[in-house]
Order: structure tokens, then sequence, then C-alpha cells
């Protein structure tokens, strides 16, 4: 004879009771948990990458890098002349002057680095570049063939502070010139400041123009 299994039966063979939906406030309870567990892990993500280890690596940088760490800055006689990895502007004739630059609405701006972002088959990039050459060559009549291409082209952040050695040879006979000095001792001060390729295999040889143009000033 069969026996009826009754529903509390079927319920103890199905491992217990049936689970009931989860009602209004336990849904509640979920989404404030989640929430709270958000905002925490945004306060201390904030706190350790946006302020703790901001803090920390400037104070590493400052005490084992004090000079790169404070803007690489050049000082005369107390006060600042420029920075070491920022060109600048140099438009007299006694000095060495860098490439062209398209940073900012006059170039050579740090707040607004950039290039022309100008195609090589653009015709303003070409006839730019006509009177750059132009202008170098009215302006160093003695230098001996075409310019170099560092100081016909602009560098992509328009603040690079080197030139090419032979960019700085090139200048030499203005800059000898408008000095009264020997042409020999302007291309003796250019080879003594160039720097090679950086660990011998990096990059290319080049001599930083405001530091050739301190060096020109410190002379007698």
């Amino acid at each position: 004879m069969s026996t009826l299994i009754t529903s509390p039966t079927k319920e103890k063979l199905a491992g217990g009771p049936a689970a009931e939906p989860a009602g209004p406030s336990a849904k509640g309870e979920s989404i404030l948990s989640h929430v709270v567990t958000s905002i925490i892990y945004t306060v201390v993500s904030v706190a350790i990458l946006g302020v703790i280890y901001p803090l920390l690596i400037t104070a590493l940088g400052s005490l084992l890098f004090p000079f790169q760490a404070g803007g690489s800055m050049v000082m005369q006689n107390g006060k600042p002349v420029g920075s070491a990895i920022i060109g600048q502007l140099f438009s007299k004739p006694q000095y060495f002057q860098g490439r062209p630059s398209a940073a900012g609405k006059n170039g050579y701006d740090p707040t607004s680095t950039g290039g022309t972002n100008l195609a090589p088959t653009s015709k303003k990039l070409i006839d730019a570049t006509k009177a750059t050459i132009d202008g170098l060559k009215k302006a160093n009549p003695d230098a001996q063939g075409a310019p170099p291409m560092d100081l016909v082209t602009s560098s992509g952040s328009g603040i690079d502070p080197d030139i090419s050695p032979e960019g700085a040879y090139y200048q030499a006979p203005r800059i000898a010139k408008a000095r009264h000095v020997a042409l020999d001792a302007v291309r003796s001060l250019i080879a003594a400041h160039v720097r090679g390729r950086t660990f011998g295999i990096l990059g290319e040889p080049r001599a930083n123009v405001l530091e050739l143009n301190l060096a020109l000033d410190a002379q007698k």
C-alpha cells in the first residue's frame, strides 16, 4: 500500500525548506553594502595613489635627484636664467640659437608644447621651411654649406634645449664676428660642450644651447 508523502517530508528530502525570495528590505541592504564598499575603496585609492604616493616620490626625488626634481634650473649670480631641459628663444647674433619652435603662439612656450602637426606635403610647412632656410643663410653669411636639418625643423615638443654639433658649428662664424673673438675659440668652446650618445648608444651627439651661451658670456 502506497503512502502519500506530505509537503514537510518533500521539503526534508529536498534539503530543507525552500528559500523565500528576498524582500525589499534585503535588496536595499545589499545595494547599500555595495555603495559603502565602493566609497571605501575610492577613498583609500585616492589617499594612496593621489596623496601618499606622489608625496613619497616627490620626497625621494628631491632627496636623491635635487637638481632634476627642481626643474633642472640653471643659476647665474644666484638667479635662475633658465632650465637645462627647456629651450628658450635667443635672437641676438652673439648667441647660439636653438631649433625653431611651434610651441604656443610665439614659440618656446613650455605651457603649450607641441609641433606644427603639418604634413610633409603641406604648403604652409614648405613655405615656412624655405623662409627659415633663407633667414639662416642671411644671418650666417660666412657659414659653410647648407643649414643643418635641426636648425630648419622644429622639434616635436617645441622646447628642445639641444642642437646638433653641426648646428652649433654652423653658427660659429656669426658668433665669433659679433663678439670679436677668434673663430677657433668659438669652435673650441663648442667641442668642449658636445655630449655624446647616452650610454654610448642612445640618441645623437648634442650641445645644450643655454650652456653654450652661458659659456660664451663667461669668456673674458
